[in-house]
């Protein structure tokens, strides 16, 4: 292997959105079955790429995201109201990030102060 490539293979370890697992090795690592994470690319709650020979491959992430759905689903939940719940759950994390990014732009030292309104 080429060093540039040996170099590329070593910075993927870090990459949580790196398709790493096979769909068995993925199953098995949160505990479910290809059936369940088939069912959630039907749901389009995640999108596994894939390999050259065109089986499914997961990231980190996506595994991340699919434990959340098994916990939910484990729990009574359709995975279709699984799906909704988890991509409503990210909306809302994103939503309250952007709020603390603003409000810290907002509160900076170097802005001048607003004067007061009526």
């Amino acid at each position: 292997m080429a060093p540039e490539a040996r170099k590329n293979a070593a910075g993927n370890l870090d990459d949580d959105d790196y398709p790493a697992y096979t769909m068995g090795r993925a199953a098995e690592m949160i505990g479910t079955t290809p059936a369940f994470l088939r069912a959630l690319g039907e749901a389009r709650l995640i999108t596994p790429l894939r390999s050259g020979g065109g089986h499914r491959r997961y990231s980190r992430y996506q595994l991340r995201i699919a434990a959340r759905a098994r916990e939910l689903v484990d729990q009574g939940t359709p995975v279709e109201a699984a799906c909704r719940i988890i991509i409503l759950e990210d909306q809302l994390e994103e939503a309250l990030r952007l709020n603390e990014e603003l409000r810290r732009r907002e509160n900076r030292p170097d802005r001048p102060e607003r004067p007061a309104g009526p």
